[in-house]
């Protein structure tokens, strides 16, 4: 089965991972592991990286705007306020009009907030910006956000930086299964075998950063992932085996000689 094309807000993308930048023990790993990767979106805090492109040491000075496609996003921002005033600045600094929305409601956990998350959805779309809300893996929610305008939803897989894989599949297929715009699944993912898995029910894409950063290989570990979610894509198109509870022979019966 020939896929499409990954397309949000207007935009379409070959990739259906795309990547973080923080956490890299140096540049140069985080430059080669996006590489390695195949990802075409690539996402940037704006509240913690130096937006002066011109700065060796900085993270934009290495992710060429020819190549990637930069997502800036609002991590780290605990109240609506804060997370559309980033955004502004984002916009303001050069950035498209795509932001990834996060707004935390608890330090602990960095599970979202999400009266916040749904106030600063619906200002950022009223001043014209394409949101693609992190969110949990609840189905009001993520309707209310479609609601709101979203460019697309991106429901937790677990929670953030944790590596504990898909927690929730039948919340995750839910919200796919009743929205519209697309769903992208963001955070949680630890390797490989989770990032098929969460591919497998049904997701448009996948959003990654710990898992990349803090293996023991980051490069190695992102062609991984590049390959798990082709993987995990292709296994949902192609329709798996149905699920038995006893065995039924491979080769037919029929005709075996005697």
């Amino acid at each position: 089965m020939v896929d499409t094309t990954l397309t949000i807000g207007g935009r379409s993308f070959r990739s259906r991972l795309m990547v973080g930048t923080g956490k890299y023990r140096d540049n140069e790993t985080m430059a080669r592991a996006i590489a390695a990767s195949g990802a075409e979106i690539v996402t940037v805090a704006v509240r913690r990286v130096n937006l002066d492109r011109t700065q060796e040491e900085g993270v934009l000075y290495h992710l060429d705007p020819q190549k990637y496609f930069l997502l800036a996003n609002t991590a780290g921002c605990y109240n609506a306020q804060d997370a559309v005033r980033y955004a502004r600045l984002a916009r303001e600094a050069g950035f498209n009009e795509f932001i990834k929305l996060e707004v935390i409601g608890d330090q602990e956990t960095l599970l979202p907030d999400v009266q916040g998350l749904l106030d600063a959805t619906r200002t950022l779309v009223a001043e014209g910006f394409k949101v693609l809300a992190y969110t949990n893996e609840d189905l009001v929610t993520a309707l209310r956000l479609e609601e709101a305008g979203c460019a697309a939803v991106m429901p937790l897989a677990s929670p953030i930086g944790s590596g504990l894989g898909l927690l929730n599949p039948f919340g995750v297929r839910t919200i796919k299964a009743r929205l519209k715009v697309p769903v992208v699944v963001d955070a949680g993912v630890g390797t490989a075998s989770d990032a098929c898995l969460t591919m497998e029910q049904g997701v448009d894409g996948i959003l990654m950063n710990t898992a990349l950063a803090a293996a023991r290989d980051p490069v190695a570990m992102a062609r991984a992932m590049g390959l798990a979610v082709e993987a995990g894509r292709g296994a949902y198109l192609a329709g798996r085996m149905p699920r038995r509870e006893v065995a039924v022979p491979s080769s037919p019966l029929e005709g075996m000689l005697d």
